[in-house]
């Protein structure tokens, strides 16, 4: 990779890590427990995207790997604790 392939995905990095705080924020002011599922959701989406995006940076598919496994079941889990809480609720 040359510089200017390293300084755009520097760049992109930073940005996602910014996008990552907006939820952060959202989860933390809202009391409401839907609205934290959601954010939570979304954090979990963006932190297995800045984990692809790092592992492209040091040339490591097995940090990538653990990325897509986060893509995969990371949501799911909310989902399901989403579902436990519509069922009882709350």
């Amino acid at each position: 990779m040359n510089d200017l392939d390293l300084l755009v995905l520097n760049g992109a990095l930073i940005a996602m890590i910014l996008a990552t705080l907006i939820p952060i924020y959202e989860a933390w002011k809202n009391e409401d427990i839907w609205d934290r599922v959601l954010a939570f959701a979304s954090i979990s989406s963006k932190t297995a995207m800045l984990v692809l995006v790092v592992s492209v940076l040091r040339d490591d598919w097995m940090i990538g790997l653990v990325g897509a496994i986060m893509l995969i079941v990371g949501n799911a889990g909310l989902m399901l604790l989403a579902h436990l809480l519509r069922k009882m609720n709350v």
